[in-house]
């Protein structure tokens, strides 16, 4: 059986080992025949994505060259078991998985039950996302997208993931795990400082822990950044949030506290 993984490095699981994918044309090719979802991709997108502007003559017979080799070395790897087809058609080609998976898919399916869970069984909201998210090696595509369509692709699962990484941090807080949550929440702010809802979970979690100053002093550091980056103010939300650590609101307290549901709001 086959495992094609592209959250980090692009490499193929099978049964005699793990098989990296060597030369910048094949893991482009593959990568954008993986991330069409078993849809057909057309020439013109494909040369787009091996050349960009920079298209060789002779074009349509290089991409067949690259595509002959690229089933060759898929057949290579695999015993027959998965079922894993190249298909050529008048219009481009399709790469249909059969009994394959890809783990940006799984990586997709699962972020979904646990962003779903999180409202109302934040246990197994956060079991479900973190088995999610350890499915996450780094960069997509090792960071090295190629094209335009694997461009897209890489931003549309870090958006994924950001979006599991927020309802995980509501799940945990809904626990009140917030003292074990704030070297991840730090991380988390400090990696993506425009990102609202982050910084209103680190400033729960801060209050939570008795750090009424140092999660006002985030709220305004978000501020400063958010006017003078982007030209803009922060949500009433994340105001409202301010507003109540000021005042020592009691709901901050509460498990199921209006907190708990301001910070759900900040997507």
């Amino acid at each position: 059986m086959l495992n094609f993984e592209i959250l980090g490095g692009v490499q193929v699981h099978t049964p005699s080992g793990v098989h990296k994918v060597s030369g910048q044309s094949r893991r482009v090719l593959l990568q954008a025949l993986l991330v069409s979802e078993e849809h057909t991709v057309g020439h013109g997108a494909l040369i787009e994505e091996l050349w960009g502007e920079d298209v060789p003559n002779g074009v349509v017979n290089a991409l067949q060259a690259h595509i002959s080799r690229l089933r060759k070395w898929l057949r290579s790897i695999d015993d027959g078991s998965s079922g894993v087809q190249l298909l050529s058609y008048a219009h481009g080609y399709q790469l249909s998985l059969g009994k394959a998976r890809l783990d940006a898919t799984d990586f997709g399916s699962a972020i979904a039950r646990g962003v779903e869970l999180a409202a109302d069984d934040p246990a197994d909201a956060v079991r479900t996302l973190r088995a999610a998210l350890r499915m996450w090696r780094g960069p997509v595509f090792g960071g090295d997208c190629g094209g335009l369509m694997c461009e897209c692709a890489a931003t549309r699962f870090n958006e994924l993931r950001l979006q599991g990484l927020e309802s995980l941090f509501d799940a945990e807080l809904a626990l009140r795990r917030e003292g074990q949550l704030l070297g991840e929440l730090n991380q988390a702010h400090r990696e993506n400082p425009l990102r609202e809802r982050f910084c209103g979970q680190l400033m729960i979690a801060l209050y939570r822990s008795g750090r009424q100053a140092e999660a006002l002093e985030v709220y305004h550091r978000t501020r400063r950044r958010l006017s003078d980056e982007l030209g803009i103010d922060p949500t009433p939300e994340l105001r409202k949030l301010e507003e109540c650590i000021l005042q020592h609101a009691p709901q901050l307290r509460h498990v199921e506290s209006e907190l708990t549901l301001l910070s759900a709001r900040l997507a």
